[in-house]
């Protein structure tokens, strides 16, 4: 079976070991994603908008969002790109370590496509890095306009 096409995957991560996992269980997986990362709220949706230096940042096909970040949190970036006529069609995995009822419920609530906890066992989080990988890559039909 013949790859697809790599998709364009903007990642909102603070904690620069769990980038470096993400980093490492996409390079596991063999998947060649460009992979952009941003370190908290503000500087993802600036990336989204395209602003400042991220003026020629290629539109994402997919955001991998935690939720506890600095300055804007998770939350507010999930409102914001679910409210932007221009955003909202880009599938958002909530991709975080909070198993609380309230943070999925409210993750939904705004139009969250997926939440996904992170695995503590490196293992366990790369095959979750893989099938969140193969489903939006190999499985879901992404909007027009994506970069594939």
């Amino acid at each position: 079976m013949t790859r697809p096409v790599p998709i364009a995957v903007l990642l909102v991560e603070d904690d620069p070991g769990d980038v470096l996992l993400i980093r490492e269980a996409f390079e596991h997986n063999k998947v060649h994603n460009d992979l952009s990362v941003a370190g908290d709220g503000v500087e993802a949706l600036a990336f989204l908008r395209r602003e400042g230096e991220y003026a020629d940042a290629q539109r994402p096909d997919l955001i991998l969002l935690d939720l506890n970040l600095p300055r804007k949190d998770g939350r507010e970036v999930l409102s914001v790109v679910k409210e932007d006529e221009d955003l909202r069609s880009i599938p958002v995995v909530v991709l975080t370590t909070s198993e609380a009822e309230e943070d999925i419920v409210k993750s939904y609530n705004l139009h969250a496509n997926a939440y996904v906890s992170k695995p503590v066992d490196f293992d366990r989080f790369i095959e979750v890095v893989r099938q969140i990988d193969e489903f939006f890559v190999s499985v879901v039909k992404l909007p027009p306009g994506t970069s594939r």
